[in-house]
Formats: C-alpha cells, sequence, structure tokens
C-alpha cells in the first residue's frame, strides 16, 4: 500500500524564487532540506495535488523522483522570518504541506550538455503527455542531473484541468497540444513501445492507492463536488480514461515531433 512519510518543519532556509509558487527549502526534524510547497501560495493545494499525482505516478513508472513527504507547518512557523511576502505565505500555510527530498548540489538538465537517449526521452514524454505537464520545456526543464542520473521534479502545473473541472471526460479523451513544447520531443520516436509496457504498469487500483495519499483537507477547497468520496473517485475515473485514451495523445506528440525534425 502506497504511504508517505510526515515531517514536522523546523526552520525556513531559503526561498526557490525561479518557481512561480515561491517554493522554500527547509529543514525538517529528521535532520533534512526539503523544497516545500506551500498551500498558500498561488495555485492553493490544486498545485499540491497534482505534485503528488504526478510525482508518484513517475515514481510508479520507474522515474527518478526525490522523495515526497506531507511537511507540516505550526502557527508559530515563519514568525521571524523578516520578508513580508514570505511571512504571509507561511502563515497561510500552517497545516499540511507538501516536500520533496532536496538534492544538494543537483544540477539543472541542459540538453546541450546532457545527452537523453531515445527510450528515456520517450518515456518522459509520454509521462508528460498523460499528466498534461506544461512545465518541461527549453525554458524550464525541471530535470536535474544528480549522481549521474536524471532526476524528474516539479510536477504542480500538471492536471491543469482540476482548477475548474470542466468536463472531465472531454479532457481525458483530449490530445495534448502543448508538448510541442517539451524539451526531450525530438528526441521522443519510441512513444508506442514505451505506452505497451506502461499500460500493464498503470492500474485502475494504483490509481485508486496513489489518489487515496491525497488529504482530505485538501479535497475541500474549490471543490464542485458533493463528497469527498466523489471528488478522489474524480480522480481516479479521469486517470484510468487518460490511460484508454493513450493513442490520442501519442499521435499528437507524433505529429509535433514531425514538425520538428
Amino acid at each position: 500500500m502506497l504511504s508517505l512519510r510526515t515531517v514536522q518543519v523546523n526552520r525556513y532556509v531559503t526561498p526557490l524564487r525561479e518557481g512561480g509558487s515561491l517554493p522554500g527549502i527547509a529543514e525538517a526534524d529528521d535532520g533534512f532540506l526539503y523544497v516545500v510547497k506551500f498551500r498558500g501560495a498561488g495555485q492553493g493545494c490544486k498545485a499540491l495535488i497534482a505534485e503528488l499525482l504526478g510525482g508518484e505516478i513517475a515514481r510508479k513508472l520507474g522515474f527518478k523522483i526525490p522523495e515526497i513527504v506531507f511537511a507540516q507547518l505550526d502557527e508559530a512557523f515563519g514568525r521571524t522570518e523578516g520578508d513580508e511576502e514570505i511571512q504571509d505565505l507561511l502563515r497561510a500555510s500552517e497545516g499540511g504541506n507538501l516536500a520533496l527530498h532536496y538534492l544538494s548540489g543537483a544540477l539543472t538538465y541542459d540538453p546541450a550538455v546532457i545527452t537523453v537517449d531515445a527510450t528515456l526521452a520517450s518515456k518522459i514524454v509520454w509521462l508528460d503527455s498523460f499528466i498534461m505537464n506544461v512545465d518541461r520545456t527549453c525554458r524550464n526543464t525541471n530535470m536535474l542531473w544528480w549522481k549521474k542520473e536524471l532526476w524528474l521534479i516539479d510536477h504542480g502545473a500538471a492536471f491543469y484541468f482540476h482548477h475548474s473541472w470542466d468536463n472531465p471526460e472531454k479532457q481525458a479523451q483530449s490530445p495534448f497540444s502543448m508538448i510541442k513544447d517539451h524539451v526531450l520531443l525530438p528526441q521522443a520516436s519510441e512513444l508506442a513501445i514505451v505506452n505497451e509496457t506502461y499500460q500493464q504498469l498503470l492500474t485502475p487500483t494504483f490509481f485508486e492507492e496513489v489518489v487515496s495519499l491525497i488529504p482530505d483537507e485538501w479535497l475541500l477547497v474549490d471543490a464542485p463536488f458533493a463528497t469527498i468520496a466523489e471528488h478522489r473517485n474524480a480522480y481516479v475515473q479521469f486517470l484510468t480514461n487518460r490511460l484508454s485514451a493513450a493513442t490520442i495523445f501519442i499521435n499528437q506528440a507524433n505529429h509535433a515531433r514531425e514538425t520538428l525534425i
């Protein structure tokens, strides 16, 4: 059964201002540093849900993902922070947040320096098409090179439809046109082969397990559903429908790739 650890954030270290939601590096009670994604940031709990689902789906598919944990902030946290903007963010984020283990010394992936082979590129493009991740472009690759391996980070912009839940059935069956901007699309020549493998790895049981990780309190924010159970089921149904429509987003990715090469 899937589960995430919970840590208590003890010390705010520094903001990561290149992130639109102003994540920050913080130290937790287990002695490790984490990149904390705050519920009080602009996209709120929806970004945390996307980060959790996107990251754990990627892990299931075999990608290197920093450990994801729940990060608790008590009401006293951040009172001594001198930056007023950050202090407001921390106050708005009391309670449960999400954090990723900080990969100290990691380098930002640079396509001009590090070559990704066709198989790995196809796997990453398939993942991002599946979860509708708009954030893996040349401008913002959201990949790190750490200990001679490629690590995927920052999936908070995925599943963008869930900010409104406007016709999720149609969204699940739709192509992903923004894949044209994906940094690894030119190398992604094995999408059909990758799809055969991933269709076996992603099951309804796994979707239920990963969605069950979402805290109830996050599902109560801006929810168009009558109950938490309905909200969870909507995510499971979307993921199931999206997987069954893989041919649609694969065709879109292949078409976009043909225009580039």
